[in-house]
Parts: structure tokens; sequence; C-alpha cells
């Protein structure tokens, strides 16, 4: 009678304990969980998070620590650390891998670059072992959400999670202990392997929770014919629930691959990523060089990516500064129907890309990168420039059939070229044909250096009303294209396969 009394009284205080906040997920002793889970603790006020402590995760029977977040290390540079590195034709290596957090150290050199020695929180993402800087604890309103290092949990496990007291903060909430643990058990496996098609739910409901963690299960160099992403042709599916994704998503080598939304404006994957908090690495630039990843600093990245598709979703980076929404590295690549937000540059493309139906709404240079792209009936919004095209005579740029281009600003230019660190831009292509255009600058267009190949045209560029605009002021540099005589060139650039050299 006595030992039953102590055992009752034992669970009612780690009821008591894990209770104190209004609730966790997973939930207490939850199971089937999948292993890419946040940790989610809601309390019914504003929590504060501490700048010292542990988070641990420990498997259950045998208690190996699986993971440990440690609040004393901060999150990520708040300043700029400059650059002084070279150029590299190839700085990272292009292969299939499976590097993790589980048996690679962060921070580990994917390429010629130096290890980064710096004091920050660092996360292997998609493989790549240089790692990302990242919070370990986001607070929106009463919730706390803890993340993780991907790629830790295993499936069929049990697991339970100690909390230091002192690092989230909350009335009445002391943290857990190992003898008050909050617990959970994973799924017993995942997907099969002759499924090619996945559910990601924030709520847990489906094969993910995240949208990294369904990227993770697909593997590398996919090998299929040169079509677009479809389960009859050997492709994947991914298709998103409405929720919030704060997380940043990066992946490479992946092939044959659509990321679909429920719902374009319901599902809103987004991350406070710039240039400051995930740099290049200090030795090395990567960004004017075709087949180099050019850029940690965006929300969502596909890098060197083939027939990569995203559809009905929005992508947003939080901070202000140099950070894409959006980066889309590789060949055969397609958005429809997505909205993209960015801080300073929204989209950078690095390859072929097909667009409709898109908005992108950015601070200035808009859209970056070497192309090409096409886009067909997309919406633009710009302070600044909206792009700053950088391709060569090796591929086209950018080019807009039926689009809108709304300035937000006096510097809302269509396009510029500058002379960058002394080097130009001789062979920028940027192409509208039936664009309409609101608020944009008489001039219209910026360009330096030799212009002799650049290609700033236009074509029945109309005003919102649908009137004729006043080009007479255009930049002496560009050219307005004429209906009758320059007839074929309308028709060529009209043509996404032209544009892109890949068929749509």
């Amino acid at each position: 009678m006595k030992s039953t009394y102590y055992l009752i009284s034992g669970l009612l205080f780690m009821s008591a304990a894990i209770h104190a906040q209004s609730s966790c997920f997973p939930q207490q002793n939850a199971v089937n969980v999948n292993p890419d889970t946040h940790l989610v603790l809601k309390f019914d006020s504003a929590p504060i998070i501490g700048n010292k402590g542990f988070i641990r995760v420990f498997e259950e029977g045998s208690n190996r620590q699986v993971d440990c977040l440690d609040l004393s290390i901060p999150a990520g540079p708040t300043t700029s650390q400059g650059n002084t590195g070279v150029y590299t034709s190839v700085p990272y290596e292009y292969k299939a891998t499976n590097y993790t957090n589980a048996n690679t150290v962060p921070g580990t050199p994917s390429g010629v670059n130096k290890r980064d020695t710096s004091n920050y929180q660092l996360n292997i993402i998609g493989h790549f072992t240089d790692a990302f800087h990242f919070y370990p604890v986001i607070v929106h309103g009463n919730t706390a959400t803890i993340y993780l290092h991907n790629n830790l949990l295993e499936y069929g496990k049990k697991y339970y999670v100690t909390i230091d007291k002192g690092v989230v903060n909350a009335r009445k909430f002391n943290g857990f202990s190992k003898k008050s643990a909050w617990r959970f058990s994973t799924k017993e496996s995942g997907p099969k392997a002759d499924v090619h098609k996945f559910v990601v739910s924030a709520d847990g409901y489906g094969d993910f929770n995240t949208v990294q963690g369904a990227l993770d299960y697909i593997p590398d160099f996919i090998p299929a014919t040169i079509t677009p992403a479809k389960e009859e042709n050997g492709g994947w599916k991914v298709f998103v629930k409405n929720g919030d994704y704060e997380e940043i998503v990066y992946f490479r080598n992946k092939r044959y691959v659509t990321i679909e939304g429920e719902s374009r404006d319901g599902v809103h994957i987004h991350y406070a990523n710039n240039e400051v908090f995930n740099p290049h690495p200090a030795d090395i630039k990567t960004n004017e060089l075709q087949g180099t990843f050019p850029s940690r600093r965006a929300a969502f990245m596909s890098d060197n990516g083939f027939c990569i598709s995203l559809v009905n979703l929005t992508v947003q980076t939080d901070l202000q500064g140099q950070a894409e929404g959006l980066l889309m590295m590789g060949e055969g690549n397609m958005l429809k129907n997505v909205h993209i937000i960015g801080s300073g540059d929204a989209l950078q493309i690095n390859g072929s890309t097909y667009l409709e139906n898109c908005t992108i709404d950015g601070g200035g240079d808009t859209v970056l990168g070497r192309g090409p792209a096409f886009f067909k009936e997309c919406t633009l919004s710009s302070y600044g420039a909206f792009m700053w095209i950088r391709n060569t005579n090796k591929n086209h740029g950018n080019v807009f059939v039926n689009c809108t281009f709304v300035g937000k600003g006096k510097d809302a230019l269509i396009a510029r070229s500058p002379i960058n660190k002394g080097k130009g831009y001789p062979y920028a292509e940027s192409v509208l044909i039936n664009c309409k255009l609101d608020s944009i600058p008489a001039v219209g267009w910026a360009v330096e250096g030799d212009t002799t190949n650049v290609h700033f045209w236009e074509y029945n560029s109309q005003a919102m009303s649908g009137k004729p605009i006043d080009n007479s002021l255009r930049h002496p540099a560009s050219q307005q294209l004429d209906k009758e005589k320059d007839a074929k060139i309308i028709e060529l650039y009209s043509n996404p396969t032209y544009v892109l050299g890949f068929g749509f």
C-alpha cells in the first residue's frame, strides 16, 4: 500500500511539473512522433529565453545523450564580417553524401575554404557540412519552439528531454529534470522506399513535420528521364499542408522533385536569415562563377538541382539586409504560383528557371543572378532596381512576358548593370514583352561600361491603365523593339524554350 502511494505521488509530481506550462508538443509520452519534430512549449504568458544552461535529449534505456543545445553560445553574427577571399571555380564538392550532425562535426569545410572557428550555433542542413547558424529557441507570443540539430533523432526510438532551470523563463516553469523529463517515442519507420509522395504537416499528422525532413529523405542524383518531375517517371512529390514552417531549407543534388503547397498563402516557409547571420566563408567568394554555391543567406535554397518545381507556397526571409527569400541553383527548374519575399535581393536564379503567376517582393536587385529565367504573368515590386542580371554570352538573362512591375521608390529602375569591383556585365540581358509598369523612373534602365552587346529591350510596355508609356527619356543603351522590324526577336523571346534552352 505504501509503495502504491509513493508511485501515485511520483506520477502526480511528474504531471504537475509537465503541465505547469499550458501545453507541450509532442505531448508527454506521445508515440509515433516524426524524428524531424521541433519541441514546442506553450505558456499562459510570454516566456523569456536565458543565455545559459542546456537543453538535452537522451535515448531512453541507454541514457545516451543524443543532442545538446548550449544556450550560452550566440546564434550567429550580428555585424558584417567582410570578405577578403578570392573567387574559385569549384569551392564545394557536388557528390552524393550522407553527412549529418550524427556523423560529422558542423563547420567541417566541404571544399577549399578554411574552417570557421568563430563560436556560434552550427547546424548541418541538407548534408552541407560547412553548416548554418541557427536559433536554438525561437519565441513568438506565448510559444517557445526548440530547434534540435537536424537528423539526430531516429525512427523506432524512445527519448526524454531535460531543460535546465533558467533556459526558458516562464511562470511556474522550472524546466525538466531527469526525474520529471519530457518523454516521447518516434515512429517505427519512415515511408517505404517505393513511396514517392510525402505529406509534410507542421501538426505532426504527416510523414514529416518539416519541409527539410522530407527533402532529406529523398536520395541524391535520382536517375530519370529528362522531363518535369512526375511520380510516374521516377520523380518525387512533397505535398506541404497549410501551416507555418519556420526553418532554413537547403537541399542539393536533388532531381525531379516537386514541392507543392496546399495553398499559396496558407503555406508559409520562412526564417530570419541574411548575409550577416549566415555569410559567405571569409576566405572565398563564390557568387560570380557558374556551378558554385553562392550564398547561405536565403530562407529557402535549392543547390545543384535538376527539374525542381515549387508550386503554391510562400517563401520569405524575416531579416533586413541582403537576404533572398529563395535561391535556385541548377537547371530545368519551375516555379508556379509562388510568393517570394526578400530584403534587398528577393530571388536569386543561377540556371534555367521558368516562373509563372509568381509574386516577387524585394527591396532592390529584387531578381539577382546569372539566369536564364523566363517570367510569365508574374508581378514584381521593388524599392530599388528590379534586377541586376549577371549573365554572360553563354546563356540568356531575364525575360518577362505579360508581367507587372510596381515601383515602390524613386530608384525602382527596371534593371541595372553596374561595374562591380572592376568587373562589368557586357552581355547583360533583360527583355520585357507586353508588360505593365507602375511608378518606374522615366530613364528606365541603368548600365555602365561597354553596352555594345547589352540587351535592355522593351516591347509594348504599358501603364497600368493599358495605355502605352512615354519612353522618350529611356537610357540610350536600352532599345524599344518594333512590332514589324523586330517581329522575329519578339517571337523568339516569347518562347520559354528559346530563352531557357529547356522544354517547358
